[in-house]
């Protein structure tokens, strides 16, 4: 048993039978039923206690916790520990008094899943030993454990899936976004197709190369008494008919000015 240790409980039992085993002759395994399964030669608890790397197979009375015989186990499955051929209930067991002197004895539990959780117990107990004894090989030598190649292969993709994703804007089945309120006016679209309106100027007025309407010039007199109100020659033939129904209407041909006024008078 390693000193300073400390030793942890890995499995209970309360019940478990011990038997003598006759010497086995050939290579072929135990056999449960080669035993007196009826006539136990003990009974009483089993408990398997680890210390270090090795695990302790202990056989205690009931009442009083005395220890009755115990199995030092450096290794699973082993010569320390040996399954029957013929049950999973049965194990063979190897047991050392301490002074040099060891024997073999069969054990066996009434009940099959005490029989399935002392083998697991064994199993796991193993199992951490060889991890513990790979961690301390690559702590003393670091670069000679594998090592991870988080690199790409030729023609590998991955794909990641990004939950709750915001759609673009404008997409289908997505609302677009209303345009800023302008005071309470909405702005109505042009009509589609629409055409370029001809502009027909007032009387007394021109048309400019860009569509807007210019004033004509008026040139007062010396004496400021008379003006000058050149009229524009009708554009079209439909002009030239109200200009002349105009004319007729007032029956003044011709403007006049009234004298230190400056406003014409037809």
């Amino acid at each position: 048993m390693e000193e300073g240790a400390y030793e942890s409980v890995l499995c209970v039992k309360p019940e478990v039978h011990v038997y003598r085993i006759p010497p086995r002759a050939t290579n072929r395994g135990y056999r449960a039923s080669e035993w007196q399964l009826d006539q136990p030669s003990w009974s009483g608890r089993l408990r398997i206690t680890a210390k270090g790397q090795v695990a302790y197979i202990k056989l205690e009375d009931r009442t009083s916790g005395e220890l009755f015989a115990q199995a030092p186990v450096d290794q699973f499955p082993g010569s320390a520990v040996e399954s029957v051929t013929d049950s999973s209930r049965y194990f063979v067991i190897r047991i050392e008094d301490g002074n040099g002197r060891r024997a073999f004895i069969g054990i066996g539990f009434a009940d099959r899943g005490d029989a399935f959780d002392f083998n697991v117990a064994l199993q796991d107990h193993f199992k951490w030993v060889k991890q513990q004894c790979e961690f301390a090989k690559q702590a003393q030598n670091p670069d000679e454990g594998p090592k991870l190649d988080l690199g790409f292969k030729e023609g590998q993709t991955i794909k990641i899936n990004i939950a709750n994703m915001k759609k673009k804007e404008g997409a289908a089945g997505t609302p677009r976004a209303r345009p800023a309120s302008t005071g309470g006016l909405s702005l109505l679209p042009p009509p589609p197709g629409g055409k370029t309106s001809t502009l027909i100027p007032p009387p007394g007025e021109q048309l400019s190369a860009g569509g807007s309407l210019v004033q004509p010039a008026v040139a007062l007199g010396s004496g400021g008494a008379s003006v000058s109100w050149p009229q524009p020659k009708p554009a079209t033939a439909a002009t030239a008919d109200i200009w002349g129904d105009f004319t007729k209407s007032t029956g003044s041909p011709s403007s006049q000015t009234q004298p230190g006024t400056g406003w014409v008078q037809f």
